[in-house]
C-alpha cells in the first residue's frame, strides 16, 4: 500500500498543504498566497503573515485532504516545515501538524524548507540522474547544492548578502514597480534591451560558488539617482523603464547561470534542477535550456506550482525521512536558520 504523507508549509507568506503518495504522486497541492496582504509594505511583515496563517491553516489542510479524497486517519505521517523561516509563521504550521499527529497517532516529521526545494527535482522527475546540481533561488535563499542521493546533499555556495529574489524585489521598488518584484521586473522587461545598461555581475573571484547581489542593487540606485544617490528621483520614460528592467533582470540571471556553469565544470553531475520562486522566471529557464556548457546534463525545470513554497515538497521530504526512520517528537521546535552546511538531516 502506498505511503501517504500530508505536508504542511508555513515558513513565510504561503499557507500550503499537500498529500503525496510514495514520494511521487501529488494527490493534492493547495497554496494560499498572502501577496495582497503585504504589497503595501513591499515585503513580508511577520506579524501579519503569522496571523493570516492562523486563520487559513485548518481550511487549507482540510481542502488538501478533500482534494486527495481521504480522511486524516488514512494518512501515514504528517510532515511540517520547522526550519528555516519566520518563527511565528513556523509555529502555526507546527501547531497544526502536532495536533493532527497527536489526534490520529501519526508520526511527526520535521522538514528543512531549503532541503525540500533541493529535492523538488524528485517530484518533477522521479528518474532524476545522480549526482544532481540544484539551485535554490527565492526571496529568502540563494544557494547551490550537490545531491549525491536523496537526503545526501552538500551546499556548494550561498549568498553573501541579498538573495536573488530579494534583489529583484528591491530593484522593482527602485523602479517604482509593484510587489512582488520578480514578476513585475519580468513583465516590465518585455520589449526591453537587455544590454542597454552596463550593470555589474559580482562573481567573487574565479573559484567562488557564492553569490552576491547587493552591488547590483546599489548600481541601479546610482543609475537612477546619481553617484551617492543624492539626486532627486526622476520619471522614467516607458522604453527606458523596459531597458532598465531587462538589463537588471539579465544581470541577476547572468550571475546565477555563471555560477551554475562553474559548479557543473567543477563537480561531477548528471543533472540540474532549479527551485524557489526565482525558478519561475522565464528568462532564467530560457538561458539554462540554451546554455551549451550545460547540454550534457539532464535539465529538470519543475512545474511553476512546485517552484514557489508548497506542501508537496514538504510531503516528499516527509516520505524520504520516514523511510529512514527520521521521525521527530513533540518537542520539535522551530528554527530560523537552515541546517548547518546544508546537510540533509532531521531529528
Amino acid at each position: 500500500m502506498a505511503l501517504r504523507i500530508l505536508g504542511i508549509e508555513t515558513s513565510c507568506d504561503e499557507t500550503a498543504a499537500a498529500v503525496v503518495a510514495d514520494g511521487t504522486r501529488v494527490l493534492s497541492n493547495v497554496v494560499h498566497s498572502q501577496i495582497h496582504l503585504h504589497e503595501r509594505w513591499r515585503g513580508v511583515v511577520p506579524e501579519v503573515a503569522s496571523r493570516s496563517h492562523t486563520m487559513r491553516i485548518l481550511p487549507i489542510v482540510q481542502q488538501a485532504l478533500d482534494d486527495a479524497g481521504m480522511a486524516p486517519q488514512e494518512l501515514d505521517a504528517i510532515a511540517v516545515t520547522h526550519r528555516p523561516g519566520m518563527i511565528g509563521c513556523l509555529l502555526v504550521g507546527m501547531a497544526a501538524a502536532k495536533a493532527l499527529a497527536l489526534r490520529f497517532s501519526l508520526p511527526l516529521i520535521g522538514v528543512d524548507h531549503v532541503q525540500a526545494h533541493v529535492h523538488t527535482a524528485l517530484l518533477a522527475e522521479p528518474n532524476l540522474r545522480m549526482p544532481s546540481l540544484s539551485l535554490v533561488a527565492s526571496g529568502g535563499h540563494t544557494a547551490m547544492y550537490l545531491m549525491r542521493a536523496p537526503l545526501d546533499t552538500e551546499r556548494l555556495g550561498t549568498t553573501r548578502d541579498d538573495a536573488a529574489g530579494e534583489a529583484l524585489d528591491k530593484g522593482a521598488a527602485l523602479l517604482g514597480l509593484p510587489y512582488p518584484g520578480g514578476p513585475s521586473i519580468e513583465n516590465a522587461a518585455q520589449g526591453g534591451n537587455r544590454r542597454a545598461f552596463d550593470l555589474p555581475r559580482s562573481l567573487l573571484g574565479p573559484d567562488s560558488l557564492d553569490f552576491s547581489f547587493s552591488g547590483l542593487k546599489t548600481s541601479l540606485l546610482y543609475r537612477l539617482r546619481g553617484p551617492g544617490a543624492t539626486e532627486p528621483e526622476r520619471q522614467l520614460g516607458e522604453q527606458e523603464l523596459r531597458d532598465l528592467a531587462a538589463s537588471y533582470q539579465e544581470a541577476v540571471v547572468d550571475a546565477l547561470v555563471h555560477k551554475i556553469v562553474r559548479a557543473a565544470e567543477r563537480h561531477e553531475a548528471q543533472s540540474l534542477c532549479i527551485g524557489g520562486g526565482v525558478a519561475r522566471n522565464a528568462r532564467l529557464r530560457e538561458r539554462l535550456a540554451a546554455e551549451r556548457r550545460l547540454r550534457g546534463l539532464q535539465l529538470v525545470l519543475p512545474p511553476m506550482a512546485l517552484c514557489s513554497d508548497n506542501g508537496a515538497m514538504i510531503a516528499l521530504m516527509g516520505f524520504l525521512q520516514l523511510q529512514r526512520g527520521l521521525i521527530a517528537d513533540m518537542a520539535l521546535e522551530p528554527t530560523a536558520t537552515p541546517q548547518a552546511g546544508g546537510k540533509a538531516k532531521s531529528r
